[in-house]
């Protein structure tokens, strides 16, 4: 069973930085795409920003420009560096990693524990 963890959330005042880092660990056969989502309270889960195991990218337009995704796929690591943070990116983040356990298998999704990221105006 992959377990993600994540780290790196906190508190900020607007215009901060922080990077979020996540972390699995179990049998990987192969990463297809990880990501990060969020959810404010009282909303519903957002897509913040996903990787593919080639290294495409997508943002929210509402992150682009101040959110970087990257990922190390052979250590299982996928990173959000947010600059410019605003109050509205206050938000429990999760991340999300796409993969196969073996080979001829569906991929699956998981899904680590959140990590709140509050930023004050």
């Amino acid at each position: 069973q992959v377990q993600l963890v994540e780290d790196g959330g906190g508190w900020v005042q607007a215009g901060g930085s922080l990077r979020l880092s996540c972390s699995a660990s179990g049998i990987i056969f192969s990463i297809n795409a990880m990501g990060w989502y969020r959810q404010a309270r009282g909303n519903q889960r957002e897509l913040v920003a996903t990787i593919t195991s080639g290294g495409s990218t997508t943002y929210a337009d509402s992150v682009k420009g101040r959110f970087t995704i990257s990922s190390d796929n052979a250590k299982k690591l996928v990173y959000l560096q947010m600059n410019s943070l605003k109050p509205e990116d206050t938000a429990v983040y999760y991340c999300n990693f796409r993969y196969t356990s073996r080979r001829f298998v569906p991929v699956v999704d998981t899904w680590g524990q959140g990590t709140q990221v509050t930023v004050s105006s």
